[in-house]
């Protein structure tokens, strides 16, 4: 504490204190129009089942667990088709009047264990949504299609033969249109142009990053709920939709199991949570249908399928889960970034992604992420003074990120999802000699950008060195760091895999068209049906996928 009541004594380069970081201030003349607030006034059916007197009991042509990605578009689709559905959501409904940019109360009540959920070794964080719209709802915007090259190896190694480059365009380009998916024209912040200088002056390619965004006021908070639904997330595109299409949505249910009839699901059971949303109560929730299908992400999906112990000959379920496992290297410049200010991701490099084989050794995409206050300060490595030095210098840093691209080669089979004793998930994801050796190629990446774009010095992501001053000194202290879990800090918010779809029952839970291959009515429409990671940012990949599964559902019904 002594530190922080003298921060000059710390600092390496003294800054004025900056005034307090606020929320932006609305003018009492800009009216910002809420569609959850329109829509509940037009009589949608939401139901927050914390506040449920007696058990639930509903029936629909298709019930739905989850309001994310998958499980948002899925419903748009299913009841454009004039089908009866029930959404299930463990989280809370809230609209832009709830999102106030503060990340104390943000993070418990938007983010799967607030915010702070970890691997079974707690060597990984995972940022994962827990609201209406799920992940969509918090996630920074960014929005690729599946890399052509991702695609083509499911269908070398998978048998994936109608998921083409070719096959899934027309998904993308419909989602891209209907969400307002773009590269974002608006000159980057000054922690995205760092990434695009630095790469510019080493000839590697930096691009624009697609958004989806619309009237995006460029505060730089989307990862707390964007206060001006500007962001094209399910809550405001949607899950709208499909209440006017006369869904019902229940909010606050954990989904448990499913339950079975023969070859069938019969029924989907689940119990309302409290007002916080963690600890189930006694009341139960049951929905039946004529299909049912998982969207609740690739822990959840993987979680309630091991619950409800559907048939599962080869123990697929939950095994070959997936993330972007990201590290991060830290730089301070000369000059002010503001890194919390902005639209957070503007630019990537797929450079050591396009350079390294997708069977070799682990590739990388490099972005920026946002700098929230907590978000940074909990991110960073550094403890006591070197912390405090970092924090009181927070107005200069400026942060990369590599997001390793896994389970393409032998020795990088992903995590499993298992079971707690409460049946709460928990991913076991090994840190393999295979990806610590991508680790260290990334930090010395990021390493090499920050100096070419001026950094003073750089600290990668890792518990032990001190700031090195030069890249000279970057590449022999990075060659000398001992990767370890725990010691070297890795994050990720991206899941994939779990339940993954193809041709052969031995292989994958799920068809080609996202049904179960041992129930005829249970459909998965998730990023867990993806049999690798994507190596990019996965929303818009959910899109499309979902799109095209809950199409053929729509149609099959």
């Amino acid at each position: 504490r002594g530190v922080v009541r003298q921060p000059a004594r710390v600092a390496s380069h003294r800054l004025p204190r900056p005034a307090p970081l606020r929320a932006p201030v609305m003018s009492d003349a800009t009216t910002i129009p809420d569609p959850i607030a329109a829509g509940l006034a037009r009589g949608w059916k939401v139901i927050d089942a914390s506040r449920a007197e007696r058990d639930l009991v509903l029936e629909a042509d298709v019930a739905i667990v989850g309001t994310g990605a998958g499980g948002g578009t899925a419903a748009e689709l299913l009841t454009a088709s004039g089908l009866s559905v029930v959404l299930l959501e463990e989280g809370p409904l809230r609209s832009s009047r709830d999102f106030n940019l503060r990340e104390a109360t943000t993070y418990p009540d938007l983010y799967q264990e607030s915010a702070a959920r970890k691997t079974r070794d707690h060597a990984i964080t995972i940022l994962q949504g827990r609201c209406v719209g799920g992940g969509t709802t918090v996630n920074w915007t960014s929005s690729f299609r599946t890399p052509p090259a991702t695609l083509a190896f499911w269908q070398r190694e998978y048998g994936l033969a109608d998921v083409s480059e070719d096959s899934m365009a027309p998904w993308f380009e419909r989602m891209e249109q209907r969400l307002s998916i773009a590269p974002w024209p608006v000159a980057p912040n000054a922690n995205n142009a760092a990434l695009g200088r630095g790469a510019a002056r080493l000839g590697i390619v930096a691009q624009t990053i697609p958004r989806n965004v619309k009237g995006c006021w460029n505060l730089g908070y989307c990862g707390l709920g964007c206060p001006t639904n500007a962001k094209q997330s399910m809550l405001v595109t949607t899950i709208p939709a499909a209440l006017d299409r006369h869904a019902t949505l229940v909010t606050r249910v954990r989904a448990d199991r499913f339950v079975l009839a023969g070859d069938e699901v019969k029924a989907i059971e689940g119990r309302a949570m409290d007002a916080s949303g963690s600890v189930p109560s006694q009341r139960k929730v049951s929905v039946r249908a004529r299909a049912f299908v998982s969207a609740a992400g690739a822990i959840g999906t993987p979680a309630l399928l091991l619950r409800s112990a559907l048939p599962d000959p080869h123990a697929l379920a939950g095994k070959r889960t997936f993330l972007h496992p990201v590290v991060l290297s830290a730089a301070a410049m000369p000059e002010i970034i503001d890194g919390f200010a902005g639209a957070p991701q503007s630019l990537f490099s797929d450079h050591f992604q396009d350079t390294q084989p997708l069977d070799g050794p682990v590739g990388f995409k490099l972005e920026v992420p946002p700098q929230q206050p907590l978000l940074t300060a909990v991110t960073l490595t550094s403890d006591g003074v070197r912390h405090a030095r970092w924090m009181h210098d927070y107005r200069r840093l400026q942060v990369v990120i590599a997001l390793l691209r896994d389970g393409f080669h032998p020795d990088s089979p992903g995590g499993q999802v298992h079971l707690r004793d409460d049946g709460t998930p928990v991913l076991d994801y090994p840190l393999t000699s295979y990806l610590f050796d991508g680790v260290r190629r990334a930090f010395v990446a990021m390493a090499e950008i920050q100096f070419a774009a001026g950094a003073l010095q750089v600290s990668p992501g890792h518990g032990s060195p001190v700031p090195f001053t030069t890249l000279a000194q970057a590449k022999s202290g990075i060659a000398a760091l001992d990767l370890r879990p725990l010691v070297t800090r890795v994050v990720s918010a991206h899941v994939m895999g779990g339940a993954p779809f193809g041709p052969d029952p031995r292989r994958s839970v799920v068809d080609v068209h996202g049904r179960h291959h041992h129930l005829r009515n249970l459909f998965v429409c998730d990023g867990s049906i993806f049999p690798t990671s994507i190596g990019a940012n996965p929303q818009l990949s959910i899109y499309g996928f979902a799109a095209r599964i809950a199409s053929g559902l729509a149609i099959a019904l």
